[in-house]
């Protein structure tokens, strides 16, 4: 945005120049025609005198006048053809411009397209974060209630003692296992004594 702001400065300030540029070009045009009509009116006077002297006299001040006026005309004219030249470049810095203006308002469009997709995507994450730590805390409390059930199925048999403190899983599963190994042992004490 900025960019564009700086750009739409230069565009101004370009477009102002071209204004006065073209004022001054007209300007110059009118002293053109208005020094071609002073040439115009003194070849007038010549054709109304009556007098050879004073024809002569008023030829040589005229053909003098012509000359400044065609000196005069000459640098008009150059400077026309710099005013001209500069209108061109003014042109084409101003078109430069606003091509530069147009780039730059694509550009930032696309960075807001694309700012709104990661937006998006951020979200959708943000949404599956969520329902994967829900499920977390669900399976979470599903194992505490599992554990807690098999410590206390664990512990509650007979000739075992209640945990006095914090249970690891593994004295968890040594008290399991004994459980086990004494109810094959008291299996294989029934069979050898033939008890079904």
């Amino acid at each position: 945005t900025g960019t564009i702001s700086s750009l739409q400065r230069q565009l101004e300030i370009q477009e102002s120049q071209l204004r006065r540029t073209t004022s001054e070009k007209e300007m110059l045009q009118r002293k053109l025609r208005e020094q071609e009509n002073q040439l115009q009116a003194m070849s007038t006077k010549i054709c109304s005198l009556s007098e050879e002297r004073e024809h002569e006299e008023m030829m040589m001040a005229i053909e003098k006048e012509n000359c400044s006026l065609r000196q005069v005309v000459t640098e008009q004219e150059s400077k026309l053809a710099e005013q001209n030249k500069l209108i061109s470049e003014l042109q084409g810095t101003v078109s430069q411009l606003r091509a530069e203006v147009l780039s730059s308002r694509h550009h930032i469009h696309k960075q807001q397209q694309a700012q709104q997709e990661i937006q998006s995507r951020a979200e959708a994450l943000q949404h599956r974060e969520l329902q994967t730590r829900v499920a977390l805390e669900c399976i979470t409390s599903r194992f505490e209630r599992y554990r807690s059930k098999i410590i206390q199925a664990t512990f509650s048999t007979a000739g075992s003692k209640p945990p006095q403190a914090e249970v690891t899983d593994e004295e968890v599963l040594e008290a399991m296992q004994k459980i086990i190994n004494e109810r094959l042992e008291f299996h294989q004490m029934l069979k050898q004594k033939g008890v079904k």
